[in-house]
């Protein structure tokens, strides 16, 4: 026994030994490389830089929210006045002090759109600090990827700028410990990125829904426009009316169709000069359209219906309204309030009592953006009125109708795969062709070319009038100014 604690003993002193001069020797066993992350060697080569890019691309679609994504349905079209936030009151609430203007400094939602837009900075950040580090890979590749990223910086900060106004502005180069002021102009940073990449993105993309040069031309216009510099302005739009290309090469153009524009079967089409990205059916929702997931027609009862859930959303009675015409063309701004104006609606009505379908003019355009009772639902037959809505006295009585998937298409135009099929494959176009027509109608308008502005209205005023709804009981009328109105901005 005594004779086995010995050798024992000895064992133990001999492994100390051998320990003891192993650690003296070297520290590498200590080294271990932690699981789950990548070395910046690793992510400083083209695949690693392209991921991190994708990356960034990717925040487009929010990722942390119902509110976050590029959509802004809530930030842009409710607070806007287009749309109620609807559904029950109750229901996310703390909406309810956003939509009135009467936010608390600890609103959730606002601390989720607040910090994915900065999440989308930081992503941007982090590949203009790998490029800069990068030794493999070639010089155009990574002035391409830098430009990208810019775009995408310039992005995020023009939606910060626009939402939040004066927002601290940290780049690639913030050391993450020196303060940051919040009170800075960051116009003039959301310009430097635009222009970068005008100057260095390619005119086509190998992926769609890559940055391009025409996209850049257009979200530099959309930046200058927005600062009242409509010289500036025309003379971005001036080099992409009627020239500008997509990513994939095709010359931008309206869709025939304008409903085309809002379906996932015509992504990345002509008329998309840049939209986030995406898509159904990859195995979970995360690469859906998910930020727009709560606005369908709510409930069981009645026809069957896309979504089922969950009411928000709601088209306002005003921007019904909006849409009344006289001789093709709007009426006076606010005059289509008026009692005899407004568009009748099934307000107070059961899907069972009689309704009648207004019969005055009004622009189609009104119902492909909105659901309303006894006009055709894409292809899921008459909207019923109350039977889908969630709560009619809180948010009125219309449905969403824009980024709805088809009933022909279930299982491809979404994902079946959530918690509701509400999951969508449909593109958010962040700019559309239509969107530069107008706004280049508008510095038209501003720098006194009256004329040019309005010809461009037409444009898309022209595809309007051939956008009907088949089978739908409604007067449809919309037509081009024969001239310049007494008031242009009111066109």
């Amino acid at each position: 026994m005594m004779k086995t604690f010995k050798i024992m003993k000895l064992m133990l002193m001999t492994m100390a030994v051998v320990i003891i001069s192993t650690v003296s020797c070297t520290d590498e066993f200590l080294e271990v490389a932690p699981s789950g992350s990548l070395s910046s060697t690793e992510l400083t080569t083209l695949s690693g830089l392209e991921g991190v890019l994708i990356a960034a691309y990717s925040q487009l679609l929010g990722r942390n929210g119902f509110y976050t994504g590029s959509d802004n349905w809530f930030w842009g079209t409710v607070m806007g006045g287009d749309a109620n936030k609807g559904t029950d009151a109750g229901d996310q609430s703390q909406m309810n002090e956003i939509q009135y203007y009467a936010v608390q400094t600890n609103n959730a939602s606002v601390l989720q759109k607040y910090g994915s837009l900065y999440e989308g900075v930081a992503r941007s950040n982090a590949v203009l600090a790998l490029a800069a580090l990068s030794e493999t890979v070639s010089a155009d590749d990574l002035t391409r990827i830098s430009a990208e990223a810019r775009f995408l910086r310039g992005h995020y900060y023009f939606a910060l700028k626009t939402i939040f106004d004066d927002t601290p502005y940290v780049d690639e180069n913030w050391d993450e410990v020196t303060p940051v002021p919040n009170n800075q102009d960051l116009f003039p940073f959301i310009e430097a990125d635009f222009q970068f990449a005008v100057a260095n993105l390619p005119e086509t993309q190998g992926d769609a829904g890559r940055a391009n040069k025409s996209a850049a031309i257009a979200y530099l216009g959309k930046v200058f426009l927005h600062q009242g510099k409509f010289s500036d302005a025309k003379g971005q739009f001036d080099q992409i009316v009627g020239t500008g290309v997509t990513a994939s090469g095709e010359t931008y153009a309206l869709l025939p169709n304008y409903a085309n524009a809002f379906r996932s079967t015509f992504d990345n089409s002509s008329e998309s000069v840049f939209a986030s990205q995406a898509a159904a059916g990859t195995g979970n929702v995360n690469n859906a359209n998910g930020a727009m997931v709560l606005n369908f027609p709510h409930g069981s009862t009645g026809p069957p219906r896309p979504g089922g859930c969950c009411g928000f959303n709601q088209p306002s009675q005003e921007l019904v309204n909006s849409f009344r015409t006289n001789g093709g063309l709007p009426l006076a701004e606010n005059t289509w309030n008026s009692p005899s104006e407004a568009v009748a609606s099934d307000v107070g009505l059961q899907s069972a009592d009689p309704f009648t379908v207004d019969s005055k003019p009004i622009d189609p355009r009104v119902d492909h953006n909105i659901g309303r009772r006894d006009i055709p639902y894409l292809d899921w037959g008459p909207h019923p009125g109350f039977d889908w809505i969630r709560n009619q006295p809180n948010g009125g009585p219309y449905s969403p109708k824009k980024f709805i998937y088809y009933e022909a298409g279930i299982g491809v135009e979404n994902d079946v795969s959530g918690w509701t099929p509400g999951y969508t494959a449909v593109n958010v176009n962040i700019i559309r062709y239509a969107d530069v027509l107008l706004m280049a109608a508008e510095a038209e308008i501003m720098v006194g070319n009256a004329q040019a502005g309005i010809d461009l209205i037409n444009q898309v005023r022209a595809r309007a009038a051939t956008s009907l709804i088949p089978g739908s009981p409604a007067n449809y009328e919309c037509g081009q100014y024969p001239g310049v109105p007494a008031d242009p901005m009111a066109a």
